[in-house]
């Protein structure tokens, strides 16, 4: 049987290695390495546990796109560590973890994994576009933002989210109908209206204000009587009595975020993803001396012999 094409959230995850694990693991010359050894045996895991045919690695080519900052200049601002000089701005990150990112992009070229990203867009919009692209099999997309629920749908592909946020070990595989359960939307829709309810409700954690009052079950209560954003909002314009006078007076004053929240939340399907080569999981590494140079440099010993014996080859 075909496996599943599975499209990793890459900083995702490892940045949840990074703090998963501790930095006194570290390389030779003194190099933490945490985030980079637990980013190879999460691929380890997923190649084991999910048995995927194949497999990208996606990338924020631009972490905070301007398409989105023009629209809403609070998205993701708090995470700025210095404005960009006429280019893309810099990411807080922590300065152990920002020296680890290349010697994770070494690790998938040596291996031969394909990665991919698109100029100007976030690794999200890279994933929905896959995702939305694929005709041949299921796909699996591993993540631990919740961002990515909004992908979740059974035609013409079926694709669902497996969820990591709290390791692992704990990672739940989420489809329509567990994120209908979960989060009280519609289930064949579950996808968009998660993300509508996510645009209404807000998330400070990406810079989203959403709409004063208005909590999570009330916007996932909104959207599923309603249908989508857009007619929930045009309900309300109307004045319909179904919109109750004070969630009415709320969504007039949120009336400039509401007409652009969409945009800024939903995924960019139609990003024009670059990809570095072919996506199927390879049986071998495509370059086993540099994968045994880099495990000895980075002293990625046992997190490598892991992920080779993974491989569908070994």
């Amino acid at each position: 049987m075909t496996g599943p094409l599975a499209l990793l959230d890459s900083a995702s995850l490892y940045f949840r290695s990074f703090y998963a694990l501790p930095d006194s693991m570290t390389a030779p010359d003194g190099t933490p390495v945490n985030a980079v050894r637990g980013f190879t045996d999460t691929i380890a895991r997923i190649l084991t546990d999910r048995r995927p045919s194949r497999l990208v690695a996606c990338l924020d080519a631009d972490w905070r796109p301007k398409f989105r900052t023009d629209l809403l200049p609070s998205y993701k601002a708090h995470r700025v560590a210095e404005p960009g000089d006429g280019g893309a701005d810099v990411e807080e990150v922590p300065d152990t973890l920002t020296p680890q990112v290349p010697i994770i992009l070494e690790v998938l070229e040596a291996f031969g994994f394909a990665v991919a990203e698109a100029a100007g867009y976030e690794a999200d919009d890279v994933i929905g576009a896959l995702a939305t692209r694929e005709k041949d099999a299921p796909v699996e997309v591993i993540t631990g933002d919740r961002d990515l629920f909004q992908l979740v749908r059974e035609e013409p592909t079926p694709t669902s989210v497996v969820y990591v946020g709290k390791g692992w070990a704990k990672a739940e595989v989420l489809g329509q109908r567990e994120i209908a359960e979960k989060y009280g939307v519609p289930v064949e829709h579950a996808g968009p209206a998660y993300a509508d309810m996510a645009a209404l409700r807000g998330d400070p954690s990406d810079g989203l204000p959403g709409v004063a009052g208005i909590g999570e079950k009330t916007a996932a209560k909104l959207i599923t009587q309603f249908g989508s954003l857009e007619e929930l909002v045009a309900a309300s314009s109307a004045g319909d009595s179904r919109v109750p006078l004070k969630t009415r007076l709320r969504l007039s004053d949120a009336a400039d975020y509401l007409a652009v929240a969409p945009t800024v939340v939903r995924v960019a399907v139609d990003a024009p993803v670059e990809q570095s080569g072919p996506d199927a999981v390879p049986t071998a590494p495509a370059d086993p001396e540099r994968v045994a140079a880099l495990a000895e440099q980075w002293n990625l010993g046992r997190s490598v012999d892991r992920l080779l014996a993974a491989l569908p080859g070994a």
